[in-house]
């Protein structure tokens, strides 16, 4: 469920790019601010592209400055400065990672000497906003209740994360929410959810868990889904794409917003072209 949400590095602008590293940085100063130090292991991509995109919504300023940290102790790096904003979201971090592994071990993976890691991180992040982890545990626990129902739906099966993101927005914006950012974020959370089970697919199918692509369409390898099945598959995702293009055009957004376009029109599309595919994933890199 994590490292989908990517940039599109060859029409992503140079600014940009030092903001997203900026903001990478400053999130993972978040979390240690947040949850401890252990916690920042679990730094996501995601979560930095939220950062960027509810800093532009709420019209949080994002201050910029030089410092060093234990990874870069020579040269000092731009970061972007701790704000509430960005603590809360280090927070959602290390909630969404620490009930990740907890899924991971759940379905029979490896992940509970991981979880360790964040033990202590979520607990902090519980005590500090119960508010956020009250709501993701109301949708996680109908995401188990809609896999353990066995749906074929993919649009039943995707609902609660897609409600989740929802309502995080919301979280978040406060007043600032409307009909077009629940849009966008519904978008969001519905297509993290349905990538990830499409890229999981013959995993899934070989360790035996819940997939609804493969309870949807019964092929047994990827190869006969997207023959039989490719057209209908990207019909669904250009349906998102489109949702989610109409949901970011009604959006008024307080600064520059080449960065979070780059990704949602751009980045996004690529990522699910890569699935789509087949292809394995590429990390990305923020070094400077």
């Amino acid at each position: 469920m994590f490292g989908y949400v990517r940039y599109d590095l060859p029409n992503l602008h140079v600014k940009d790019m030092m903001l997203y590293k900026a903001l990478y940085c400053g999130l993972c100063r978040s979390i240690g601010a947040s949850c401890g130090q252990m916690a920042r292991a679990g730094l996501t991509y995601d979560t930095t592209f939220l950062s960027a995109l509810l800093h532009n919504m709420t019209g949080t300023d994002i201050e910029v400055e030089k410092r060093g940290c234990f990874g870069h102790t020579i040269r000092k790096k731009p970061m972007a400065k701790v704000d509430p904003l960005s603590e809360e979201l280090g927070a959602l971090n290390t909630i969404l990672i620490y009930y990740k592994l907890t899924d991971d071990i759940a379905d029979g993976g490896r992940g509970s000497v991981k979880r360790v890691w964040f033990k202590k991180g979520f607990k902090k992040a519980k005590k500090r906003y119960p508010a956020l982890v009250e709501l993701i545990e109301r949708y996680l626990s109908e995401q188990e209740r809609a896999e353990k129902a066995g749906t074929s739906s993919l649009d039943i099966a995707a609902e609660p994360s897609a409600r989740m993101m929802q309502e995080v927005s919301d979280h978040f914006l406060g007043e600032k929410a409307s009909p077009a950012t629940q849009g966008l974020f519904y978008g969001l959370g519905k297509w993290i959810y349905l990538i990830d089970a499409l890229d999981d697919f013959e995993k899934d199918i070989k360790k035996k868990n819940f997939n609804p692509f493969v309870l949807s369409y019964g092929e047994s390898t990827r190869e006969e889904l997207m023959k039989k099945h490719g057209g209908e598959i990207r019909f669904l995702f250009d349906t998102l794409f489109y949702s989610m293009r109409e949901n970011l055009a009604g959006i008024k957004f307080s600064f520059n917003r080449d960065l979070t376009d780059n990704v949602i029109l751009r980045g996004i599309p690529l990522e699910t072209e890569r699935v789509l595919r087949g292809e394995p994933r590429r990390e990305m890199s923020v070094k400077i």
